[in-house]
């Protein structure tokens, strides 16, 4: 059986407790008016949650990636948009800094993560390049003191408030993932432009937009990592740095569905229908049951990958495993969530249809379902599998 510390155990109590108290109220507001809940990441920032995972030299808490799954979790139990917030900080581009970046750049950066004066965005997929990220046709040319960048992203979340974006972008004419590496890009660099946010099913209070670089000559000290064109080393590594963003992934799932659960037992038992609380019937319990069982499984999953590091990460196969199975985890609870509550579960003035749709997202970012069970039987086998070849 696995078991937490008491200190992540008072941790979580800590969490549950800002979190209902702060962003329990206002979440169906964020969603219908499609508005950034600004609010609570400047609330975030100022508990030193936004922090959280940074090291403690650049101003951060240095806390495990155990601590920030067990926090998006509790998060993501009343506020969806404001975990999607919270994830961003946690497992986006600031962990690819304070890993993969220089000295210089940590400190520059990561102070003002801390703080919440810098929001970073990632820019990897492409309208041409989703599953098949290493399609991605962004250039990035080093001319002198500059590195020029051209080309477009989309889906990137937060792009439209971001004051820097990391981007992924090819060195060279090569193919694959030969040649793929990541430099930071500071809003108002010229030849960068950023579109407009787009409507979504959703997750509406944290969009996602599409960005621009026409000839945007990026200075050469913000590039994290230049790509190689004769090898995958630096593209490997790259992805390697954002593995805690599955894992995040599958603790807002956790958390989404975790509070679906809740509002489903709670609602059974006070609902009377012929002449007794509906709990007490059959077809019901068995719900509750499966939901229960599959919280419990993704949880253990979740959080083994969360604690498995390997150099730092969680074990990409843990990972892989625990975002599978949460992704389709979240959408069966929420679903039966929501059939528990009757027509009630189909209103909007119950939190649950709004469950339905957010955690829809989950298994089309960060890698699709698909693409992970490619991901899994490649690790499995031992050998890679060319989806090129059908």
């Amino acid at each position: 059986m696995f078991q937490l510390s008491p200190d992540f155990e008072s941790f979580r109590e800590d969490a549950r407790r800002m979190a209902e108290r702060a962003f329990r109220a206002k979440a169906a507001y964020w969603d219908e008016q499609e508005e950034y809940p600004q609010e609570n990441r400047d609330l975030l920032a100022e508990l030193g949650y936004l922090g959280l995972v940074i090291p403690e030299e650049y101003g951060g808490a240095g806390a495990p990636v155990i601590q920030g799954t067990i926090l998006l979790e509790e998060v993501a139990r009343v506020c969806f948009n404001t975990a999607l917030v919270t994830q961003l900080a946690l497992n986006g581009p600031a962990r690819a800094v304070a890993i993969l970046g220089s000295e210089e750049q940590k400190r520059r950066w990561l102070p003002g993560c801390v703080s919440g004066k810098h929001l970073f965005a990632i820019g990897i997929s492409e309208p041409g390049a989703g599953s098949a990220m290493t399609d991605m046709s962004t250039s990035a040319t080093p001319d002198g003191e500059h590195i020029v960048l051209n080309g477009q992203k989309a889906f990137c979340t937060s792009g439209h408030l971001a004051t820097h974006v990391f981007v992924f972008a090819r060195w060279g004419k090569t193919q694959g993932p030969r040649g793929i590496g990541a430099l930071m890009v500071e809003r108002g660099t010229p030849g960068f432009e950023i579109g407009h946010p787009a409507p979504k099913m959703g997750g509406r209070g944290v969009p996602e937009v599409e960005l621009y670089f026409d000839h945007c000559r990026v200075p050469a000290e913000n590039l994290i990592m230049a790509g190689d064109p004769d090898s995958t080393r630096s593209f490997k590594r790259l992805m390697s740095s954002f593995g805690p963003e599955r894992v995040g992934n599958a603790a807002m799932c956790l958390g989404v569905a975790q509070g679906a659960y809740e509002l489903a037992k709670s609602y059974s038992l006070e609902r009377q229908q012929f002449g007794r609380p509906i709990c007490e019937f059959q077809g019901i319990q068995w719900k509750i049951a499966d939901m229960a069982t599959q919280i419990h499984a993704a949880r253990l999953m979740i959080y083994r990958a969360a604690t498995n590091l390997v150099d730092g990460f969680p074990d990409p196969l843990e990972a892989a495993y625990a975002k599978l199975y949460a992704n389709e985890m979240v959408q069966r609870v929420t679903s039966e969530a929501l059939q528990i509550h009757g027509h009630y579960g189909y209103t909007r003035e119950f939190p649950l249809e709004r469950m339905v749709r957010d955690s829809r997202g989950f298994s089309l970012g960060g890698g699709t379902t698909e693409i992970l069970r490619n991901t899994i039987a490649s690790m499995v086998c031992g050998r890679s599998f060319d989806q090129r070849r059908g």
